[in-house]
């Protein structure tokens, strides 16, 4: 019985198109230290989560270029490999999606294995978005972690040292306004999270809905605009076509590397409309594959999956 509790449920996804985990899980990390995720020495994705059903803490493990390897503990385990494929897009159309730009194409040959995310947990994906609102990645990830390591609660089963669960939507909304003003995190920052915490159920609704009506939804909510909408559409809802418009480095990155100068962000707009409805993808293949740059005191930086924001 300890056994087989320690090796927790289990299930292969298989897919007729290559699945690349790394690439695709990389969103979900909110930087190196982030409590709820781990890559190991091994190259297996740890993640602490809330399911609907209850807590989970799962390992995720790429078996060949095709396969997925998935364990799972707590009370939310059977809902999460129940909803893995789902969550992997492994039903994702693709057939539309055929970039004119060399670049693009270049970067579409080269990962296939690219997926967008569907967890389908909604608050989960939008308090990080909120604390990254305005303010340098760093300093938001560092509020996350010291919110999630002083909130949050021990994963479940054997997950490594250190690994937590994200503060459930109550305690998000109980956490008094000076413990957010010691994690850096500013009063309006604060008041969105709160504010979210206390409509978490019918913002989790929102991951059942059409991608923008369930956007429309969130940016309904004060303190949520289209940045943060679309950073949680790229996470929970599986959206390829979230573009994160009013982030602070994206119009000038695409500008830079897709037509050789800075663009603003109606320009990018309208530059990326003919990629609709992947304009997320592209980006997200941009910066896979290493292309994605914009200078820095001369010469071309390239820039890596935590430097957008």
């Amino acid at each position: 019985m300890a056994t087989a509790a320690r090796s927790g449920l289990a299930r292969t996804v298989t897919s007729d198109r290559p699945i690349d985990l790394a690439h695709t899980l990389a969103p979900l990390r909110r930087g190196t230290g982030d409590p709820c995720h781990r890559v190991t020495a091994d190259g297996a994705h740890w993640r602490a989560s809330r399911m609907p059903s209850g807590p989970v803490t799962y390992r995720l493990v790429q078996i060949d270029r095709c396969s997925v390897r998935a364990q799972a503990w707590g009370a939310g385990a059977a809902e999460f490999l129940d909803r893995l494929d789902h969550m992997l897009c492994l039903d994702e159309d693709l057939s539309g999606f055929a970039p004119e730009h060399p670049k693009l194409a270049e970067a579409h040959r080269r990962f296939p294995g690219l997926r967008m995310l569907r967890t389908g947990l909604v608050l989960e994906s939008l308090v990080p978005a909120v604390l990254e609102q305005k303010v340098h990645t760093i300093s938001a990830r560092a509020s996350w972690r010291k919110l999630v390591r002083e909130f949050g609660e021990p994963a479940p089963g054997p997950a490594p040292d250190g690994l937590r669960l994200p503060p459930d939507a109550e305690t998000w909304r109980r956490i008094p306004s000076w413990t957010y003003h010691r994690a850096n995190v500013g009063p309006q920052r604060a008041q969105t999270i709160v504010r979210a915490a206390r409509l978490a159920e019918s913002l989790e609704r929102t991951a059942d809905q059409d991608p923008a009506e369930a956007a429309r939804r969130l940016c309904s909510v004060p303190g949520i605009g289209v940045w943060t909408a679309a950073e949680t559409a790229q996470r929970a809802y599986g959206d390829a076509d979230a573009l994160s418009v009013g982030d602070y480095h994206l119009a000038a990155v695409v500008g830079w590397t897709l037509l050789g100068r800075p663009i603003d962000d109606e320009a990018m707009v309208e530059y990326l409309e003919p990629l609709r409805p992947h304009r997320y993808r592209a980006i997200r293949l941009l910066e896979i594959s290493g292309q994605a740059h914009k200078p820095k005191f001369g010469p071309r930086t390239p820039l890596t999956d935590h430097t957008w924001h």
